[in-house]
């Protein structure tokens, strides 16, 4: 009760006898909870969970954010409860409540021939971002992605081209930091700064090379500077 209502859900309805049941109410949003099972193990975080289809999954994730710094004084991001990070563009985030439920936010116009794995139309250093992509965004597994990015970058780097290494890079300092890793993340930092990118290129890249800021910002608390296309959103 103390997680949702923290993120500004209200009890609509409460009940221990006969059975146990939980209702709650956020904007026209709805959650329903009954008794978990016996052998419930939270730390698996298969309890349950539900889909919730909006137009747009950036103000949701935004005030969420929001409401969690306002009760706890930071984002709850890691461990169990917590709110998945969100990048612009991203057409998903989940919270994942203390016993477990996991609440995934969905924009209605995700692409619904998703290729998990990478797509089939890229080769190289392009599908293993494509891949780790997948992996952090949509299954929530950022160690998976992190490993696809090095073994991808060990095996394709030198090949690839200077805008793929760029930004399988930055995704993987983005990662670093997720994971909490500050002596990694130095020395994707130094390898990022010495590519010899144009100003075209880094003018395309400036999102994904935003990114690793942006999630600094949001886990330390700082309000999130809101590009165009995020304004557009």
């Amino acid at each position: 009760m103390a997680f949702y209502q923290a993120l500004g859900f209200a009890v609509t309805y409460q009940m221990t006898r006969p059975y146990l049941y939980l209702a709650f109410r956020w904007r026209d949003i709805h959650l329903h909870f009954g008794k978990g099972s016996k052998n419930l193990d939270p730390s698996e975080e298969s309890t349950g969970g539900c889909l919730v289809l909006v137009d747009t999954v950036e103000p949701y994730h935004r005030a969420f954010s929001e409401a969690l710094r306002a009760k706890y004084g930071k984002v709850l991001a890691t461990g169990r409860p917590r709110l998945t990070r969100f990048r612009p563009g991203q057409s998903r985030f989940s919270l994942v409540d203390p016993t477990g439920n996991n609440i995934i936010f969905i924009q209605r116009d995700e692409p619904e021939d998703l290729e998990y794995g990478g797509s089939a139309k890229l080769t190289g250093l392009a599908k293993v971002i494509d891949n780790a992509r997948i992996l952090r965004e949509f299954k929530n597994d950022d160690k998976g992605a992190a490993r696809a990015l090095d073994i991808g970058l060990a095996r394709f780097g030198a090949e690839a081209t200077v805008v793929d290494r760029a930004r399988a890079l930055a995704a993987r300092l983005e990662l670093a930091i997720a994971l909490g890793e500050a002596t990694q993340g130095q020395s994707l930092k130094q390898q990022l700064q010495a590519l010899p990118l144009s100003k075209e290129a880094r003018s395309q890249l400036a999102e994904e090379l935003k990114a690793s800021e942006r999630l600094e910002n949001w886990l330390a608390g700082a309000p999130p500077r809101r590009t165009r296309a995020t304004r557009r959103r």
